[in-house]
């Protein structure tokens, strides 16, 4: 069992027709804890219902509400989605939110220092609270995951440039990495080619690189290891990084092959695109009837 960190946003994703909690860090706690590691999460939610009715979900699910912080002027977090025929997702993000406004205290901070692994997203830097506590937590921590999540207008290069400086291991999506590698003049290269790239940029040993259907590579010291992707029906694409990236960290911090961790990350990933929702319920049973089939 590890002791495992997610800092950043908890909200509401609304659909058209019912609401589930979310935010990528807390769908990649959720995750982490059906695997029995010993997760906590660091946010913010508003003083209001909408808030309640997500510690009142979190604590159901075996995490620590211990450290998300109560804000009395900003409300919880919600994020309106909307689905294509292809149940792929767009984002409308509001702004402010409590998430926005995370408070660095003793006890994050001493949290955050004694933690195996402390996990973190670009969203959660789109405001100057929250990023400052990032930045100072980002001081402590051992070893630092960090989920790109470029949601435009929320993001700066000079921001992602600090965060990737910071990190150990680096996920991306393919759109992502060949957007950032741009701003370094790289573009026009190969997805190896420019993963090597980055890693060089940005003195980062693990780089993963997720290809939507087609899979998923890993880069880590030196070597590159690939999974081709799964034939399923999606039903929708939110919270499938947030799973894959969750499975692929366990599986590396159980010292597991990183070959055979990124197989096991692409299948829970493609469970979780063929199923409703962030957060859906997987069994061993479920994953190694999907590897059979």
């Amino acid at each position: 069992m590890k002791n495992i960190v997610c800092f950043g946003e908890i909200l509401w994703d609304v659909f058209p027709n019912h609401k589930k909690i979310g935010g990528a860090p807390l769908n990649v706690a959720f995750r982490l804890k059906s695997f029995e590691n010993n997760v906590s999460i660091i946010s913010s939610i508003g003083d209001d219902t909408k808030g309640e009715e997500i510690i009142d979900l979190i604590k159901k699910r075996g995490i620590s509400v211990e450290h998300i912080q109560i804000d009395g002027k900003l409300k919880t977090g919600k994020v309106n989605v909307m689905l294509n025929r292809k149940g792929s997702a767009s984002y409308d993000i509001k702004f402010p939110r409590a998430w926005d406004n995370i408070q660095l205290t003793e006890d994050v901070k001493n949290l955050a220092k004694n933690a195996d692994a402390f996990i973190f997203g670009s969203l959660i830097a789109r405001n100057d609270v929250s990023r400052n506590t990032l930045y100072e937590l980002l001081k402590l921590a051992s070893y630092k995951i960090f989920d790109v999540n470029l949601r435009e207008p929320y993001y700066t290069n000079e921001v992602l440039n600090h965060l990737m400086g910071q990190a150990d291991f680096i996920k991306f999506n393919d759109d992502e990495i060949f957007e950032i590698s741009k701003q370094y003049g790289a573009s026009g290269r190969s997805l190896e080619q420019t993963v090597k790239f980055i890693a060089e940029q940005t003195n980062t040993n693990s780089i993963c690189v997720t290809k939507g259907r087609h899979g998923a590579i890993l880069y880590d010291n030196g070597n590159f290891y690939y999974n081709s992707g799964y034939q399923i029906k999606v039903v929708d694409t939110v919270g499938a990084g947030d799973s894959f990236l969750a499975s692929l960290i366990n599986e590396l911090l159980k010292k597991s092959s990183p070959q055979k961790a990124i197989d096991f990350a692409c299948v829970v990933g493609a469970i979780v695109a063929s199923s409703e929702g962030a957060n859906p319920e997987i069994k061993k049973s479920d994953i190694d009837r999907f590897i059979t089939s």
